[in-house]
């Protein structure tokens, strides 16, 4: 069974934080410039949160908050699912889908965060190994390879 170590693989990227006393301008300018959903937010080393795409709907755009004014701290998602590198693709699917959740941060066996796996990471992985299967027995029946 594929394992987060199989995604992160393929698509290694530097973990992106901010710290809790940034701005949501600051955080979401971060997130632009990286083209990211989602960044993790640090107190020093350890995590306090995750900040969103959906919480800066959620707690930014709809009530009204000045984005330069609001912090990080106030309107981020405080409880933080987190998953390891040997955690199964389908159990990592699983809990993104019954908690509604699209990132979720890998953190070592310390509980340090090492990247950021996302629903479309797990869906691209999903699709090109099925790609590959399907062209696997299109040979075995076509009698190529």
């Amino acid at each position: 069974m594929p394992t987060v170590s199989d995604v992160v693989r393929l698509n290694e990227r530097d973990l992106v934080t901010v710290p809790s006393s940034a701005t949501v301008m600051e955080a979401v300018q971060v997130m632009n410039a990286n083209r990211i959903g989602a960044v993790l937010v640090m107190d020093g080393h350890r995590v306090a949160g995750i900040f969103t795409e959906r919480d800066v709907l959620t707690r930014i755009v709809v009530p009204e908050r000045c984005p330069r004014e609001a912090h990080v701290r106030d309107v981020m998602t405080s409880e933080v699912l987190c998953c390891h590198l040997l955690t199964d693709l389908d159990e990592v699917a699983a809990l993104m889908q019954s908690q509604r959740i699209r990132h979720l941060p890998i953190v070592d066996d310390d509980g340090t965060p090492t990247g950021m796996i996302s629903i479309g990471d797990v869906n691209a992985f999903n699709v090109r190994d099925k790609q590959a299967t399907i062209q696997n027995l299109s040979d075995y029946i076509c009698g190529r390879g």
